[in-house]
């Protein structure tokens, strides 16, 4: 009898690049509190087009996401996160038992999270609001785990290129607050959002954060993240 193959580790929803692009790096993205995978659909859909797969994992399945992640032949490898999706994606990160090549994350909760927030807190974009109040974007499969931000040490012990995204006025988790944890990580790119809430991925400044994360990815996929790609020139 032939021994069954291991069952592949599946996201919740993917998005991949159209068939007439060159697939350019794999992201596994963990959702924040109570999140589902819909919430992400037009982040998703945006770096796809640019040649980046995404896998979207609900929280719970934040180990699921680095093994997905691992299991693609891609690169770079990229776990990123949102909220407590961040938490759990720098977690997996300082383990250093995850492959990958960097993290990307965005409203790290160094305060309240999502589970607690009202949507008006986590976005100014109408779009985005319309997508938290459908029923599927938070009908997520199982209860919010615990996600806790790695404390100083562990920050320290992420050994991999990290950009995070994180608003301006972020009501929910403070950039000053957030900016002083996220100091402990030794390669470290913060981006603010100018007037920003806390949903940075999804939020009114999204075509901006997107085009900042696929310069980010570019640089990161050159194999030189402190190389610019493309520079302002002086008059």
């Amino acid at each position: 009898m032939t021994a069954a193959s291991p069952a592949l580790t599946l996201p919740d929803a993917l998005h991949e690049p159209p068939a007439a692009v060159r697939v350019r790096g794999t992201i596994a993205l963990v959702a924040g509190a109570g999140e589902a995978a819909p919430v992400y659909a037009r982040f998703g859909r945006r770096l796809s087009a640019d040649g980046y797969a995404v896998g979207v994992f609900e929280l719970h399945r934040s180990a699921d996401a680095a093994d997905w992640l691992a299991e693609q032949e891609q690169t770079p490898r990229v776990l990123a996160g949102s909220d407590r999706g961040a938490a759990a994606a720098l977690a997996l990160a300082a383990e250093g038992s995850a492959v990958l090549d960097g993290v990307l994350i965005a409203g790290l909760p160094v305060g309240a999270d999502d589970a607690r927030a009202e949507a008006s807190q986590r976005t100014a974009c109408p779009v985005h609001l319309g997508v938290l109040a459908q029923a599927d974007a938070g009908a997520v499969s199982a209860p919010v785990p615990e996600a806790d931000v790695p404390d100083a040490a562990a920050l320290a012990s992420v050994a991999v290129p990290v950009l995070a995204v994180h608003g301006g006025a972020d009501p929910l988790s403070p950039l000053t607050s957030a900016r002083a944890v996220l100091a402990a990580l030794p390669a470290l790119e913060l981006v603010e959002t100018v007037g920003g809430l806390h949903d940075a991925f999804n939020d009114q400044s999204h075509r901006s954060v997107a085009a900042t994360v696929v310069l980010w990815l570019e640089r990161l996929r050159a194999g030189d993240i402190a190389r610019s790609i493309v520079r302002a020139v002086a008059r």
